[in-house]
């Protein structure tokens, strides 16, 4: 029931209002990424991820990525980032800080759910790289740096550790040929992918 005193009637008010300013900044909170000044980047936790728009092999034109994403093997991809930071600690100019890497697979799960969470988590929202920051996006696996597996945390009995004959003592043999990928369609992330597969790359810029 409505309170008639009016005093009651302002307190109420007050509250509903400060919990609807709560709900606003919790949603607006739920998806952390910007677009940079230039447009050439996605910035994460407060400028310090950088994430290009494209994936290595397209380009940024102002308004979506063009060309053939690369495709490589994670030997290459591991490459292709030592030679950038290479060419990073050469060059002296202004913008020339950061280090390159191939992130995470907590970092691209993040980055593939977070459309659904803008979303509020509903069901049927959308999931995998949200084409407002990323547009043009290649579909499927990219590699991840995740590579070694902890053995004291493979669980024989697990159904997907037995299909793919992971143990605890064969854990980190099997991550020596294979690595992580993440599926940006969905955020899923998997372990066995032979580090010899081709897939797209998505490097990760981080500045200290």
């Amino acid at each position: 029931m409505w309170p008639r005193n009016s005093l009651a009637r302002r307190l109420l008010l007050a509250i509903l209002f400060g919990l609807a300013g709560f709900a606003n900044n919790a949603l607006a909170s739920t998806s952390s990424l910007q677009i940079s000044a230039d447009g050439a980047w996605v910035l994460e936790g407060e400028g310090l991820l950088r994430w290009p728009r494209c994936v290595e092999g397209m380009q940024w034109d102002g308004k979506t990525c063009r060309g053939t994403p690369m495709l490589m093997t994670r030997d290459e991809a591991i490459s292709l980032v030592r030679a950038r930071n290479a060419a990073l600690a050469a060059d002296k100019s202004a913008g020339s800080d950061g280090v390159w890497r191939l992130p995470r697979v907590p970092e691209m799960r993040r980055l593939a759910q977070a459309a659904h969470r803008t979303a509020g988590g509903k069901d049927g929202a959308p999931a995998g790289l949200d084409p407002r920051f990323f547009p043009a996006a290649p579909a499927g696996l990219h590699w991840s740096v995740t590579s070694q597996v902890d053995t004291a945390a493979v669980n024989p009995y697990n159904y997907g550790n037995i299909a793919q004959g992971r143990r605890p003592d064969n854990a980190n043999s099997i991550a020596f040929l294979h690595g992580w990928a993440v599926d940006l369609d969905n955020g899923e992330a998997r372990g066995e992918v032979p580090k010899r597969s081709r897939l797209p790359v998505r490097l990760l810029r981080v500045l200290p």
